[in-house]
């Protein structure tokens, strides 16, 4: 089976990374093509050993792009085409159909209750995602929150299937020595308290509120993971509050590193910290979550699928808060003395390990491939 995974960019994201790791454990010829952005996803997908092609897509409305990638699915031979995020599933279901591949799953990576991929939500965006998610076979749903939610779009119950996104859960167990090598490398001392979170620096987010609550608990420091359009405007708002010299802003973290990778890996920067914190409203998983609870770090989340949709007590470290500043800081202060105590890995990162998302997204190509796929009509 020659499968092509169609996403629209591979700049380091939750998506992007996601299909790494799914790419390192199905067993199945793949290749990759990105519609926009080819970076340090592709490099690391390639240096895995999967080929991947830029499409040089212009923008949304670039509708050259339609004939190149359907030439590349017809040149290919592809059996399935897999599509990741918005627009790749807008364009590769279309360019699928013209190219004669009849098996299309997509991937809805990104759908909160009023956003999709950070931006708001409006009729045409849901118009248009119908009407080519009738060109496919099936959509995939992360959580079954995103499969409720795509139910609620219009998309027929019965072409929805749930493949949770995945960690690769040993990678992420503490290690007391890479703990010290994080924080060396940081520069932070061996007996802070450490706040962390992982994420886009985007409004979305919320990590401004996180930024607040940390300056309003002065033995606490903050370790924020990831970039964005937002991070001069969290460092404003430290300097704000007089927490500069305690706000530190780690940058993107691409995980698994490559070879090319400077940096501690993310493994070691949640070991760096002592409690985690997700402060998004609108989650459509919520896999840093999950990857901080397989680190064995208390965490606190205000909206997070992956563990809602889990028995209570799949994950007994993690503890759902309110996401006001206040409602913040009580929580990080009534935490704090339990900092230096690691938790086993819960059985909700085991039940999230990839090497299970992969079984279960093969289940389903195999169906594609040998039952009879059809567009809805």
């Amino acid at each position: 089976m020659k499968v092509l995974h169609v996403i629209t960019g591979l700049g380091i994201g939750g998506a992007e990374q996601q299909l790494r790791l799914l790419l390192r454990h199905l067993p199945v010829s793949s290749g990759v093509v990105t519609l926009t952005n080819p970076g340090a996803v592709a490099a690391g997908i390639e240096a895995d050993g999967t080929p991947v092609t830029h499409l040089g897509m212009a923008g949304n409305r670039d509708l050259g792009a339609l004939p190149r990638l359907a030439r590349i699915v017809r040149q290919g031979r592809y059996d399935l085409v897999h599509t990741h995020l918005y627009r790749a599933c807008v364009y590769g279901r279309t360019a699928a159909r013209l190219a004669g591949v009849r098996r299309v799953i997509a991937t809805e990576h990104s759908l909160g209750e009023t956003q999709i991929e950070g931006r708001p939500l409006s009729a045409g965006t849901r118009a248009l995602y119908l009407a080519s998610e009738r060109l496919g076979t099936s959509t995939v749903a992360v959580s079954p929150s995103v499969a409720r939610r795509l139910a609620d779009w219009g998309v027929p119950p019965a072409r929805i299937r749930v493949v949770p996104n995945g960690i690769e859960t040993d990678r992420f167990a503490f290690d007391a020595a890479a703990r010290r090598r994080a924080r060396g490398a940081l520069g932070i001392p061996d007996d802070a308290y450490v706040v962390g979170g992982v994420g886009r620096l985007a409004p979305g987010k919320r990590f401004d509120r996180l930024v607040r609550a940390v300056a309003s608990v002065p033995e606490a420091r903050l370790l924020l993971v990831g970039e964005g359009g937002h991070r001069e405007e969290l460092l404003r708002v430290a300097r704000e509050c007089g927490a500069a010299g305690r706000v530190l802003l780690a940058g993107a973290c691409e995980d698994p590193p490559t070879a090319a990778s400077a940096g501690p890996s993310l493994p070691e920067l949640l070991a760096a910290m002592d409690v985690f914190v997700s402060t998004s409203p609108d989650e459509a998983f919520g896999l840093a979550v999950v990857e901080a609870l397989a680190a064995g770090l208390p965490v606190l989340y205000v909206a997070c699928p992956a563990i809602d949709d889990l028995p209570p007590d799949a994950a007994p470290g993690a503890r759902r808060i309110g996401e006001s500043v206040p409602e913040l800081v009580s929580a990080l202060r009534g935490i704090r003395d339990a900092r230096l105590v690691r938790l086993p890995a819960p059985a909700a990162a085991r039940h999230y390990d990839i090497a299970h998302s992969a079984r279960q997204l093969m289940s389903l190509y195999d169906q594609s491939f040998h039952g009879t796929p059809s567009p809805a009509k």
